[in-house]
């Protein structure tokens, strides 16, 4: 399955000039899932974003090693499930290219490391360091290690469900606050979240989702309406964010997400 994926490197580290040749397959999801990705990458650098935003950082571009890796090593086959996130957080996917991508689950639970380089434009405050960075990102440490004490091996996790993100992009203003694209203004904000809507609607379809999990009120309402517009046949519920920020996330929110899970019936899924 891996080497169908051929790809110029010079692609992924630069701004997307073309996208590589991929095979598709019907029995390689990892690599119909990638070409995904990389088309969404495509039209993503076509995008010019004004103030507030000053600085625009992809891992699918500078942290595709580890991402590429994550996709191939727990993608192999379709899936159930897939939770959405909304888009990477600043210690988390932003430094390592996997999703809810805290540094210390994805190395040592997930298994998934490698190089990463830089955006080509930096803010001093929010460095990418890869997986040296010394920052622990609340919500994916929350998240992965639910699932790690829930399923112990993320074999089991993965043998129904997998993580992605609606959008790639992280988002900083001029004193590198991380914003959402919620906070873009509505121009472009919808041509943004169109775009990523379409790239959800075709990995739904290439990994067989049957329930698209939202992790948070955002990812649920936008999934909800990207598939139901393109009239695909799919469950759409959430579960609660697991961010510092949230105040009932701080009060346990694990026991919360496991109430949710099993009302949503997947928690024997990831119990073997």
């Amino acid at each position: 399955c891996t080497n169908e994926l051929e790809k110029d490197e010079s692609i992924l580290s630069t701004h997307c000039s073309g996208v590589p040749s991929i095979t598709a397959s019907a029995e390689c999801p990892a690599n119909n899932f990638l070409k995904v990705e990389l088309e969404l990458n495509l039209k993503l650098s076509n995008l010019v974003f004004q103030d507030p935003i000053q600085y625009v950082y992809n891992p699918l571009l500078y942290a595709w090693a580890p991402h590429e890796k994550y996709v191939q090593t727990y993608c192999q086959s379709r899936k159930e499930v897939l939770f959405l996130g909304m888009n990477p957080g600043p210690f988390g996917m932003a430094q390592t290219g996997v999703p809810f991508g805290e540094v210390n689950h994805v190395r040592n639970w997930l298994q998934i490391e490698g190089p990463v380089s830089k955006p080509e434009v930096e803010h001093p405050k929010r460095r990418i360091r890869g997986f040296e960075c010394p920052q622990s990102e609340v919500s994916g440490a929350r998240f992965w290690s639910f699932f790690k004490s829930l399923c112990g091996q993320p074999e089991t996790f993965f043998q129904h469900c997998f993580v992605h993100n609606h959008c790639p992009l992280i988002f900083m203003n001029h004193s590198g606050k991380n914003l959402t694209p919620t906070d873009l203004p509505k121009a472009q904000r919808e041509t943004l979240l169109e775009i990523c809507d379409e790239a959800l609607c075709q990995a739904v379809r290439v990994l067989g989702v049957k329930l698209v999990i939202g992790v948070g009120r955002f990812s649920e309402q936008r999934a909800r309406k990207a598939l139901t517009a393109e009239g695909i046949d799919v469950t759409v519920k959430g579960i609660m964010h697991p961010s510092p920020r949230n105040p009932q996330a701080n009060k346990g929110w694990e026991g919360v997400v496991s109430a949710q899970l099993q009302e949503l019936g997947v928690l024997s899924l990831l119990t073997g």
